[in-house]
């Protein structure tokens, strides 16, 4: 054979190979680049079902089953609130996001632009209307003669709708449907359902349009508001992906289908669905972040420590949330009591009497991280990546931080990087080679514990930023006690 031909088969193998090479790259699917990244970036809106803060907790319907799905794939979970549900397509068809958890109605129009997911629920539309006054005294029958209970009925009525809910269409349809025109008003992109529903009962409108889970929820907190009037035949409730994203599509149906036969998808839909004195409680609670904006009874005290630290109120809310849930009176089986925990001899040491009094626990608290913060800044500039340290440090002691920060050097990381650096190495002090590496001074340690904590405590603060506002300030501050 000639060398000719020899090139010849040689180029067209090597061009075999680049073109195999680009089919693999093609065959990354977005469930791959999920778990590579390790985590998944979920689109959803805020209201006192689906997510939001209450007593300084993330909780809600579509929260608690993002986390499942989370811990289902192994990965994280990181959420982007959205108030506009047209924006929510909108992120997620621009790749910012991986999947909208909403409750969602599956509807032809929705369908062209996202694909949806099995159904995790279905519902009914209603109509949402004021009942007669003194309705109390009144027999059925009377009640129904002064209020709608037949959509025909609607024909010349203004009512109002959510921007982008899937109410507009059903109303339309149902317009033509009964051969009359409904004067379909469709409110700004900022109010939310349950904004439309308390507005009917508080008699700024007469009459909106719900889901009736949505609905019966809300007639806890508004007894005066009838739902009873059904304008839609059953219709399923989902989630979206993009319509490329076939392998992540596939494997949240197989995840939903194992769900819906789960008794764990029951106590979480009950939860927040079927317990409406819960939602009552919650709703009507200043510390409910829908409506109340606190996070806790401490917040004024929070803001004023928080400046002495030049950190953000709501990080320090995060960490004092870690350390006790805002319980004044917390201890610990180490010991520790108080909202940020104290130890006798941290509280000794800074003159601390009573560590169950919130400001006494706050100024020793703080007085301490002070300290650790001029100590990391010595060395760690970015405010942002000491913070970390002096988290750890407030956790597990300064000690054992610097025993990793040292073993992270010597083994050719970045001492002055906590992720995938100086928190690989505290994890690695609880084996021998390294609690007993000569860089070593404070020996064995449990780092699980600490990683965790300030990982759990970023994350909180990152809900929080999402419906707390920075400025946001209560009326009446707390007396303080001098510094």
């Amino acid at each position: 054979m000639t060398k000719k031909p020899i090139l010849f088969l040689l180029a067209l193998l090597m061009l075999f190979n680049i073109n195999c090479g680009k089919n693999d790259e093609k065959k990354s699917t977005e469930l791959d680049k999920i778990k590579e990244r390790g985590k998944i970036v979920a689109i959803t809106g805020y209201n006192a079902y689906s997510y939001f803060i209450y007593r300084g907790q993330p909780m809600g319907f579509e929260y608690e089953l993002l986390n499942q799905f989370g811990d289902y794939l192994g990965v994280d979970v990181e959420i982007k609130v959205v108030k506009n549900i047209t924006d929510m397509f909108k992120m997620l068809n621009n790749k910012k996001g991986d999947l909208i958890a909403f409750n969602l109605t599956v509807t032809n129009e929705r369908s062209k632009k996202v694909a949806f997911t099995h159904y995790t629920n279905t519902t009914t539309q209603v109509l949402v209307q004021r009942r007669p006054k003194k309705w109390r005294n009144m027999t059925l029958d009377q009640i129904n003669k002064l209020i709608i209970t037949n959509p025909i009925d609607l024909e010349g009525k203004t009512v109002y709708v959510r921007s982008g809910s899937s109410y507009i269409p059903r109303l339309k349809n149902l317009a033509d449907e009964i051969g009359g025109k409904i004067d379909i008003k469709i409110a700004k992109p900022e109010l939310t359902t349950e904004n439309l529903i308390e507005m009917v009962a508080n008699g700024e409108i007469d009459y909106t349009i719900s889901d009736e889970n949505i609905a019966h929820l809300n007639q806890a907190s508004y007894p005066d508001i009838d739902i009873r009037t059904q304008i839609s035949l059953p219709q399923k409730i989902a989630w979206a992906v993009r319509k490329q994203d076939h392998q992540l599509l596939d494997t949240l149906n197989i995840w939903i289908d194992s769900m819906l036969n789960n008794p764990v998808y029951y106590v979480i839909y009950n939860r927040y669905y079927e317990n409406r004195n819960s939602f009552r409680r919650r709703s009507r609670s200043e510390f409910l972040s829908v409506t109340g904006g606190k996070i806790s009874q401490y917040d004024s005290l929070l803001k004023v420590y928080a400046k002495k630290l030049g950190w953000d109120w709501r990080l320090l809310a995060a960490q004092i949330y870690e350390e006790s849930q805002f319980n004044p009176d917390a201890k610990s089986w180490a010991g520790a009591v108080g909202l940020m925990q104290l130890m006798p001899n941290t509280a000794k040491q800074y003159g601390i009497e009573n560590r169950s009094d919130p400001d006494q626990s706050l100024k020793a608290g703080i007085k301490y991280m002070e300290w650790l913060n001029k100590y990391w800044s010595k060395n760690i500039e970015a405010q942002e990546e000491r913070i970390k340290f002096v988290l750890a440090s407030y956790n597990i002691g300064l000690g054992h931080i610097v025993d990793a920060q040292k073993l992270t050097e010597k083994y050719g990381g970045d001492p002055k990087k906590w992720d995938k650096n100086v928190e690989f190495y505290l994890l690695q002090k609880s084996k021998r080679k390294y609690y007993n590496d000569e860089v070593v001074t404070y020996g064995y340690s449990r780092g699980i514990e600490t990683v965790e904590y300030v990982k759990d405590i970023l994350d909180l603060y990152d809900h929080y930023k999402q419906f707390i506002s920075l400025k946001n300030q209560p009326s009446k501050p707390l007396a303080l006690n001098s510094y």
